[in-house]
């Protein structure tokens, strides 16, 4: 199947054709004719699937078709404003009167679904998107909303306020997506998304995407849509596949340092992301990766969104090779270079660990997970297998191997144990943490054998290095 047997406009074809897309993804191909059709959906897709193709690319479509049958000219709310002020007159705020809402738990998210809309639409001026989020200047949300997008991407808790204030009109909105709405409710944003639910018109197409439809998320979405299509691609459960994923018994917190420091100098690891339980060990162990060698830089929600853009742009570039980072800042996060995830703490929930891991392995690359575990998290692992339906293997790396083995003998089946079976885990060299497919390394000198270098954000050339571990 191809974009062009879709019936997509021509000018998304050419845009995605340009940027090299060139086969819709397994969501893409059901969720497109649908909603180019008009329909409601309730869609369970895994991270990566390329969901937001699935949800953009129609309503692109309708809105280029729309464009080609209005006449060129009229003045946008921005230039009739400016030309208030050039005959004398006080100029007066209109509602933005946006025709798609795309909702989305997070900042990172919401930027990245307004990047790829620009990618997709590159030859559809006349669509314009915007992102109003938290932690940008009130001027400049004034601004993009006196443009009149016709899309509009948010956070929930930021577009109350400009609905409350009345910056923001629904009046003519024609589809409202909600992404990822799993996580959304997680964060505690029920209300939020009911009250700007209940702002909208009736008659709008409803999209909602999530890892899971059940429980309140199902609720949910069967009230706000009408006789939805379900499209259930891979429960949040799904096995990644394409990830080697791995569990480190560690038994002490320097132990765990001078593990992370010798998985991170893996020699074919290209990126990486390093997740941390809070927003304090998360600044703490980017300074210390920093003064080891590494170009590594925190991302958390504390960060202002200046900060927030500038180091998504460098890890974007590859100027910043390891990301430290929390649960929420971390998602959304699609950055092809990334090969390794380091759960330096286990998540609270099974679900954030799928959402952890597949930060890698994006659109069918491999990738490789690895889980820094506490003997006493034991259980936590159990839980996260039970949900994942798979056994995560215990690797014990030559050198590094921890006082105690695993405390009970692990089955094949997730989540449980039967006796007979490897005590000790599975023991490897150094050369576990090779990318799947690729050569056995004799030396397993781990990431960089030099003082690494990382554009202002990692360690001076030739300056003397240390390990993450060393106190």
């Amino acid at each position: 199947m191809t974009f062009e047997s879709l019936g997509l406009h021509p000018s998304i074809i050419k845009a995605l054709a340009e940027s090299g897309y060139t086969e819709p993804t397994s969501v893409q191909a059901q969720a497109i004719p649908a909603g180019i059709e008009g329909r409601d959906m309730m869609v369970s897709s895994q991270t990566g699937s390329g969901k937001t193709a699935a949800f953009m690319l129609p309503a692109l479509h309708k809105f280029a078709i729309q464009s080609d049958e209005q006449p060129a000219g009229g003045k946008t709310p921005n230039q009739e404003m400016q030309s208030s002020r050039s005959r004398g007159e006080r100029p007066r705020f209109k509602a933005a009167q946006p025709k798609m809402l795309v909702l989305t738990p997070t900042r990172e998210l919401a930027l990245q679904v307004t990047t790829s809309t620009d990618k997709y639409g590159a030859f559809n001026r006349r669509v314009k998107a915007v992102s109003i989020l938290g932690g940008m200047p009130y001027p400049k949300q004034m601004q993009l909303l006196s443009r009149n997008p016709e899309i509009l991407v948010a956070t929930p808790g930021r577009l109350i306020d400009h609905m409350e204030s009345g910056k923001i009109d629904f009046s003519q909105l024609q589809i409202l997506v909600l992404d990822e709405a799993d996580r959304m409710l997680d964060m505690g944003f029920i209300d939020d998304i009911e009250k700007i639910v209940a702002a909208t018109p009736e008659g709008r197409q409803t999209m909602l995407f999530s890892a899971t439809l059940d429980g309140m998320v199902g609720n949910m979405a069967k009230r706000i849509t009408r006789d939805p299509l379900i499209i259930q691609i891979a429960g949040s459960a799904s096995k990644h596949e394409n990830i080697q994923q791995r569990v480190h018994f560690v038994d002490d917190l320097s132990h765990k340092n001078r593990m992370l420091d010798h998985l991170l100098r893996d020699e074919t690891m290209d990126q990486a992301v390093v997740f941390t339980a809070t927003k304090r060990d998360a600044d703490t162990i980017a300074d210390r990766l920093n003064i080891a060698g590494f170009a590594a830089a925190a991302l958390h929600g504390d960060m202002h969104q200046g900060a927030r853009n500038r180091t998504l742009d460098g890890l974007r570039r590859g100027n910043i090779r390891v990301l430290v980072a929390t649960d929420v800042a971390a998602r959304g996060i699609d950055v092809p270079g990334i090969t390794h995830v380091v759960n330096y703490d286990l998540p609270k929930f099974p679900e954030d660990y799928v959402h952890r891991i597949g930060r890698t392995g994006r659109a069918g690359r491999n990738g490789i997970a690895v889980s820094l575990v506490n003997h006493a998290e034991g259980m936590n692992v159990k839980r996260i297998e039970r949900f994942t339906k798979q056994l995560i293997p215990v690797s014990v790396i030559e050198g590094f191997e921890p006082k105690r083995s695993a405390s009970a003998p692990r089955s094949n089946k997730p989540g449980g144990w039967k006796p007979g079976d490897n005590r000790g885990g599975n023991k490897t060299s150094q050369r576990t943490f090779s990318k799947p497919g690729s050569a056995p390394r004799n030396e397993g000198s781990g990431f960089g054998k030099g003082p690494r270098t990382g554009s202002g954000t990692g360690n001076p050339a030739g300056a003397p290095r240390r390990s993450f571990g060393e106190r």
